[in-house]
């Protein structure tokens, strides 16, 4: 099974450092993350590679698609980042740790990002503390960005989520209304949510939560959020363009009122894992891209159709249902198989669990 996840570098500059930097790459990769760590040139080896002469232009390399955590001075990870730095909602979690382990810090992209999280997994595996310096952490209040991220939501405007944050901290009671009605609540909702019956109800209030697949704007003061959780199956020929794909695949999600922010996942048979079209629009939309062989996809029992072709050349009778149900078990189909050029698509939507723990 493939599939893209945002990778972490780790860089250090002293003997001390270094050490520290093998000892957190290593409980990095045991949590199964993708992870390197780079150090100076006298001090590298072993697990550890040698750090660039640039390192500024290092750090700002594929910005958004690695993760940064800087062993040392924090003023050293300010003036790495410095000109990279765009906004939470595109920059990567940037994290800071003193040589020593004992403080580890989220610099940049706390919440949407994840360097909160992370921050959080590092202290509690290496008895380090984390130094939490985010308005919302620091008063124990409701924060919609890191609601929407583990409720898998989208966030679909910045300017309304800082506007409810701003509330939230102002002690304003923010409206819910849940439109999108196959949700599950986890944990219980903060005293700063008012779940509401009807939309009229949440209309009322000056900020307001809307969860729901609408397409259009959802008007001032109120916070869209649509549910990621579409896994899009997808068959298609070998060396289909990477425009013939995400032109498919949109035609596809418009056809049942979704977008392309809503796919959870991508999934195929594994004959298509270095498919370059499917791996380009994974990371476009850094959406993890998983491919699964043809022995565990014929393990769905029931399709809309099947072709003795596609079973010639692929293995398997029907590669988009099947991946798609494969991927998303426990999910609904919503989009039996969908033949367009040079590629057939099914979707799968999964039900959505609103984690307020």
């Amino acid at each position: 099974m493939a599939e893209t996840e945002r990778k972490i570098r780790v860089f250090s500059f002293t003997r001390t450092g270094t050490r520290l930097n093998e000892k957190v790459c290593g409980l990095l990769r045991n949590r199964g993350k993708e992870c390197a760590g780079y150090t100076v040139k006298k001090y590298a080896g072993g697990s550890l590679s040698s750090l660039p002469g640039d390192i500024r232009a290092f750090a700002g390399e594929d910005w958004g698609r690695y993760d940064l955590i800087f062993i040392g001075a924090a003023g050293i990870a300010v003036r790495y980042i410095a000109p990279w730095i765009k906004d939470k909602f595109t920059d990567p979690a940037v994290l800071v740790m003193d040589e020593k382990g004992t403080y580890v810090i989220p610099l940049l992209s706390g919440h949407v990002g994840g360097a909160v999280r992370l921050a959080g997994e590092l202290a509690l595996e290496m008895g380090a503390e984390a130094v939490l310096t985010t308005a919302t952490d620091v008063q124990g209040k409701f924060a919609v960005d890191v609601f929407a991220e583990k409720s898998g939501l989208c966030l679909t405007d910045r300017e309304e989520a800082r506007a409810v944050s701003a509330a939230v901290l102002e002690g304003e009671r923010i409206a819910l209304f849940l439109e999108y009605r196959e949700c599950h609540i986890m944990g219980e909702i903060p005293r700063e949510i008012h779940l509401c019956e009807t939309w009229e109800e949440a209309a009322s209030y000056p900020h307001r939560i809307l969860v729901s697949d609408r397409s259009g704007p959802a008007g001032e003061g109120t916070l869209l959020l649509r549910p990621k959780n579409v896994v899009a199956g997808i068959g298609c020929r070998r060396g289909i363009s990477e425009e013939v794909l995400e032109s498919g695949l949109r035609a596809a999600l418009a056809e049942q009122g979704l977008v392309i922010g809503q796919v959870k996942a991508v999934a195929s048979v594994d004959l298509k894992k270095r498919e370059p079209a499917l791996i380009a629009l994974a990371e476009k939309y850094r959406i993890p891209f998983k491919v699964y062989p043809a022995e565990e996809l014929e393990k769905i029992r029931e399709v809309t159709s099947r072709s003795e072709f596609v079973e010639r050349t692929a293995g398997v009778d029907n590669v988009c249902e099947r991946a798609a149900l494969t991927c998303g078990r426990g999910g609904k189909l919503i989009q039996g198989k969908r033949i367009v050029e040079s590629m057939t698509s099914a979707l799968v939507r999964l039900p959505v669990t609103l984690d307020f723990r």
